[in-house]
């Protein structure tokens, strides 16, 4: 008992020794009172977690003492216990990503992304519209039926198989610009779904049919029309390519942040680093972009045009010198992003190009005149482009040149514009001839870029020998009342009568066999097509009694009757009046690269049936237009 106290005692002489020698030590304050530290308040005790207790049943208080004038001297505290299932604050909110049952090593960690570190924490967020903006997906597209789009619920008793057919059957450009511009209204008009039919999955078919024609800006205007949230991989690979087409890679951004993982292939991986930097990721886009390039996942060339592109930024730390030594390809992509970022692109990968690539030059607003304009052929052929468009491609050019450029393009300009300002018609004339070239090897598109030239000429029989290209050239704008002033000019059984009996909205006189025999007599296509077609469009369009069909058929020897699949159906969609179907499967029925590949009995199925749902406008220009074209 005598030793515990001593050591005690020496305990707290050995502290009291202490406490004097750091006093003694510690140097003396110079500050007058009230200008020291203040004393750091002392750590508060640990209080002990509340608990839940069992609520205790009320009672009736009783009175005060005092009456109950007086409030009572002392009041019990409540207690409020703490909501099942909360966190505190040494909780953690997620969990960490497991391998295989264990936690991840640091190797692991320092191999992740962000975006995969977020993922598998559950932080990346799912839908990236506000609930309140967020967009129904029962109807998509963008042209409302007041805005010249087809009924909304066209296709929504369809059987969802056959839709599925037609969107997906119809595998590239089909051979009629009319036909063109009928399919692209119908894929962009705002529809819903067939029953059975994901809305994501019929928006992906209508967006990559509208690229597989070349309506890029269309394609990508269907998709945006869908939440990003509501993607699938299809809708994303249309949008992909949409947005490629349009050299508008910034605009692929919203799905590839937020659905990162949906793809894994190299474009994928360039598109992410370069949505990195312009979202203010700069190093981590150079890094990935390097480790692409030295890991050879993706070819050198798209590496740096994609650094390029991630560089334009703004935060971009040394110059990316684009080398084309050793590319002999050109791909979408490069085609994209060269002309996205100003490169150059080489002659010898632009010699021949594919139709890809003069569908993609037309509309891509960052590439100079003469590119946008050797491409208008093709785009205002197949109906891509307007005749006002075209026109006014030529129109900014020679306000550019004037008189300085002596190159084709520039020529073509001048000449362009005295077919408007000439003279008098046949000054305008001689004009709208040069711009026709050769007849025996007459391009279509020039016919669509004098189109608004042809219907300022005044009908004459000074004229008569021109009649059949101008009515032509009017109706492949939908000039059908210009060109019916020069029913008066033309003669029974030439082009500019057969052109009109077929565009005339209203043409009551019916049309015999005779007449197509005359016209059949002067016909020089290959295997008398133009006859054929003229038959094929007056009886679809109903100017043809029955028996001068069969004696006409007879005598051209073709067969107008014969039943397919295809023509079942889409007579079976004519007689329902449905319009948007029936357009579809127009749209299969024409598929071509040339009216070669067109045959008289397709053609007659195509009239009659856009002639049957109200779809006469259409009927009656794509008649013409095989006329002319054959």
């Amino acid at each position: 008992m005598k030793r515990s106290l001593f050591l005690v005692g020496g305990a707290t002489a050995l502290a009291l020794v202490s406490a004097l020698a750091m006093a003694q030590d510690a140097p003396e304050s110079l500050l007058p009172p009230g200008f020291e530290d203040p004393r750091p308040a002392p750590t508060p005790a640990p209080s002990a977690r509340p608990t839940s207790r069992p609520t205790a049943t009320p009672q009736t208080p009783s009175r005060p003492a005092n009456g109950g004038n007086t409030p009572s001297a002392a009041s019990t505290p409540i207690v409020q216990p703490l909501p099942q299932g909360a966190a505190t604050a040494g909780e953690v909110a997620g969990a960490l990503p497991t391998f295989n049952g264990k936690l991840p090593s640091l190797e692991q960690l320092e191999s992740m992304s962000t975006d995969d570190l977020d993922e598998a924490l559950g932080l990346k967020p799912k839908v990236d519209i506000p609930p309140a903006a967020r967009r129904s997906m029962e109807q998509v597209g963008v042209l409302a039926p007041a805005e010249g789009g087809l009924p909304t619920f066209s296709l929504a008793r369809q059987p969802a198989q056959l839709v599925r057919a037609a969107l997906a059957g119809t595998k590239g450009p089909v051979v009629s610009r009319w036909g063109h511009i009928l399919l692209r209204r119908a894929l962009a008009s705002r529809l819903a779904a067939p029953q059975g039919m994901d809305p994501a999955e019929f928006a992906a078919l209508r967006a990559a049919l509208l690229n597989r024609i070349g309506e890029f800006a269309a394609a990508r205007a269907v998709v945006q029309d869908v939440d990003t949230a509501n993607w699938n991989l299809d809708l994303t690979n249309a949008a992909v390519d949409a947005y490629i087409g349009t050299a508008d890679l910034v605009g692929a951004c919203p799905v590839v942040r937020l659905k990162s993982g949906l793809r894994e292939d190299p474009t994928w991986h360039m598109l992410q680093a370069i949505c990195n930097s312009y979202a203010g990721e700069a190093a981590r886009a150079r890094t990935d972009l390097n480790r692409l390039r030295s890991r050879g996942k993706a070819d050198r060339i798209d590496v740096l045009l994609a650094q390029r592109f991630a560089g334009a930024a703004g935060q971009q730390r040394a110059a990316v010198t684009i080398e084309w030594d050793g590319v002999d390809e050109l791909t979408p992509w490069r085609f994209a992003l060269a002309n996205a970022v100003g490169e150059t692109i080489p002659e010898k990968l632009l010699q021949n190009p594919t139709p890809y690539y003069m569908r993609a030059s037309a509309t891509v607003p960052m590439l100079g005149l003469p590119q946008r304009i050797a491409a208008a052929d093709l785009a205002g052929r197949e109906g891509i482009l307007s005749a006002r468009a075209m026109i006014d491609l030529y129109a900014q050019l020679h306000a550019e040149t004037a008189n300085e450029d002596d190159g084709q393009p520039a020529q073509t300009a001048r000449t362009l514009r005295q077919a408007y300002v000439g003279a008098d018609d046949a000054a305008r004339m001689n004009a709208i001839r040069t711009l026709w070239g050769d007849k025996t090897a007459k391009d279509y598109s020039r016919l669509v870029l004098t189109a608004y030239a042809a219907a300022r000429v005044e009908p004459s029989a000074d004229h008569a020998d021109d009649a059949g290209e101008l009515i032509a050239s009017m109706l492949s704008a939908g000039l059908d009342r210009n060109a019916l002033r020069w029913a008066n000019v033309v003669d029974d059984g030439s082009e500019g009568w057969a052109l009109l009996a077929l565009a005339a909205p209203e043409y009551r006189a019916k049309v015999g066999a005779g007449a197509i025999g005359s016209f059949a007599s002067d016909d020089d296509s290959s295997g008398r097509r133009r006859a054929k077609f003229l038959l094929a469009g007056l009886a679809g369009l109903g100017r043809m009694d029955q028996g001068d069909i069969g004696s006409a058929a007879s005598d051209l020897g073709v067969n107008l009757t014969a039943s397919t699949k295809w023509a079942t159906m889409i007579d079976r969609a004519a007689q329902v009046d449905n319009k948007a179907l029936v357009a579809l499967l127009a749209g299969v029925g024409m598929q071509g690269t040339g009216w070669e590949q067109m045959t008289p009995r397709h053609l007659y199925h195509i009239v009659s049936a856009l002639n049957r749902v109200g779809l006469s406008a259409e009927a009656r220009m794509i008649a013409a237009e095989a006329v002319a074209r054959a």
